[in-house]
């Protein structure tokens, strides 16, 4: 994998809308502008993309314009790093402006830049990955950067000057506190905490013990189901494969799986209709070990448990739950591709690489 460089003070950092446009519209203006000024109290340099704030119906009928804008982003060596604005549903559809463009695909590998982000963006990291970069399952501009409390959320801020920093190894540890989703993000919300718990299952170890170890590959669930199946939209599983996007199972042979459901919080039988479709696929079999994100807001947090361990009980697979990556509030970040040790009898994380290369490069 070809690993891009840390993010220093000064440096310049591409807003990119590859999935929902909302950024564009009015209703967002405030989230906007609270994002911009996290990233410059960071030292950072943001900059949207030409097409970043075009708004909804703009983006959704020119998925062009959203692939147009990641080329741009990739092709400037004077841009560091790449930060989705949010996910969506669609963002399979930029894939042949991408993919079948060999100037793109260069620059992907002659501009290697942190690129972060999760939900819809699942599909994006599997492109990127399967172009040799490695990406980073992490926060994204509107559900971080812009939180409308005064300030980020502390362990996901913790987790975004990650991209800072180069350490040998990088112990995830378990977040004290999780927060509720908001359901008022207008003007008004500004300066208002989120609903907040005290985390009382911290990481939860499902089955296995000793270590588990590994690569990580994985993504949103419901992404990841898409991608096999007409249960969104009748051709991205027909796109998917043509682009050879989603990884064969040589690919996920001894990975670790990291999964975790989206804010559509899935009902207990179409979680375990997704979990028997990475089965089907021969995604579960050939996997190492499952580390599972905490599920946002807690919803069916038993329930999931219940499916997990029914779907792997034939293949005893080793797996971790709760953790805070994806939806649910505060998140890290998973690197794509990166080794991780997993202490199943200590319940602890630990990625035993750098998550960025050693070798400063002159661009």
């Amino acid at each position: 994998m070809i690993k891009p460089t840390m993010l220093k003070k000064g440096d310049s950092v591409a807003i990119v809308s590859l999935s929902s446009g909302i950024l564009g519209e009015k209703s967002a203006h405030h989230q906007l502008k609270l994002g911009i000024k996290r990233l410059r109290q960071m030292g950072l340099k943001p900059i949207c993309m030409p097409n970043a704030l075009s708004g909804l119906k703009e983006l959704h009928d020119n998925p062009e314009k959203r692939a147009a804008d990641l080329k741009t982003a990739f092709a400037n060596p004077k841009i560091k790093g790449i930060i989705c604005v949010i996910g969506g549903d669609d963002t399979y559809r930029l894939l042949p402006y991408l993919l079948e463009d060999a100037n793109f695909i260069e620059s992907v590998k002659r501009n290697p830049k942190i690129f972060t982000g999760f939900s819809d963006t699942t599909i994006n990291h599997l492109m990127l990955y399967r172009l040799g970069l490695a990406t980073f399952y992490g926060p994204n501009l509107l559900s971080d950067l812009a939180e409308l409390d005064k300030a980020m959320l502390p362990y996901t801020r913790t987790a975004f000057t990650q991209y800072f920093h180069n350490p040998t190894t990088t112990q995830i540890q378990s977040s004290p506190i999780w927060y509720e989703e908001r359901t008022d993000f207008s003007l008004n919300a500004i300066g208002t905490p989120r609903i907040s718990h005290i985390e009382k299952d911290g990481y939860q170890v499902l089955r296995g013990k000793g270590h588990l170890t590994g690569k990580l590959l994985g993504g949103c669930l419901d992404s990841l189901y898409d991608c096999l199946t007409q249960n969104r939209y009748v051709d991205e599983a027909t796109v998917i494969k043509k682009y050879q996007i989603f990884p064969t199972n040589e690919e996920w042979k001894n990975k670790v799986l990291f999964i975790e459901t989206s804010e559509e919080k899935p009902n207990p039988d179409l979680y375990e209709q997704m979990l028997l479709t990475l089965k089907k696929q021969g995604v579960l079999e050939n996997v190492a070990g499952i580390i599972v994100g905490k599920p946002q807001n807690n919803a069916f947090f038993e329930e999931y448990k219940a499916k997990l361990l029914a779907v792997t009980a034939d293949l005893k697979t080793p797996i971790m739950y709760n953790v805070n990556f994806g939806h649910a509030f505060p998140r890290t970040v998973i690197p794509y591709g990166a080794m991780v040790d997993i202490d199943l009898d200590q319940s602890k994380i630990k990625i035993t690489e750098p998550f960025f290369d050693t070798e400063m490069k002159s661009m």
